[in-house]
């Protein structure tokens, strides 16, 4: 089965036989998936009315555990977006009624962050639509091969670990 990566990993070797393109093949293909997933992030976010960028700060905040709060720093590991953009995010996500701000009582000075029942049930919505979509990018894939290329992937990303 040839797909279009194939013909521009062709029309390159034509022209630049000199290169090796080995890794066209496997990051062309890898920011061709992404897209489509952007795309089904999107739908799946809209559809339970939340941005992209609200599902990742309320996803880290569903995944903390009861009572579902971080700190600000916490929250800023988690989404790898600065201070600033977090302290908008966070404001704007209090304003919609999914998030609290509240006083963090081991440090007088510092605040929480808190899932409200009504940001729980908006990232389990929008979490719940997102495994339906990425299920049908998977579809096609035994289970034998999700596992390898799940440890592929994993192998690939672990010089960007923290």
């Amino acid at each position: 089965m040839r797909d279009e990566v194939d013909e521009l990993v062709d029309a390159w070797a034509r022209e630049r036989p000199d290169l090796d393109l080995a890794p066209v093949e496997v990051f062309s293909r890898i920011s061709r998936l992404s897209r489509h997933l952007d795309l089904a992030r999107r739908d799946a976010f809209t559809a339970a009315q939340v941005e992209s960028w609200e599902f990742d700060v309320l996803a880290a905040l569903r995944r903390a555990g009861s009572p579902y709060e971080l700190s600000p720093g916490r929250l800023l590991r988690e989404t790898l977006v600065t201070s600033g953009t977090m302290t908008n995010r966070v404001d704007r996500l209090a304003a919609r009624g999914l998030v609290e701000r509240l006083p963090d009582p081991r440090d007088r000075r510092g605040v929480l962050v808190r899932l409200t029942p009504e940001g729980k049930a908006a990232v389990d919505t929008a979490f719940g639509a997102l495994l339906e979509a990425e299920q049908t990018f998977l579809a096609g894939l035994p289970d034998r091969d999700r596992t390898r290329l799940a440890g592929l992937l994993r192998t690939l990303l672990a010089p960007f670990a923290d």
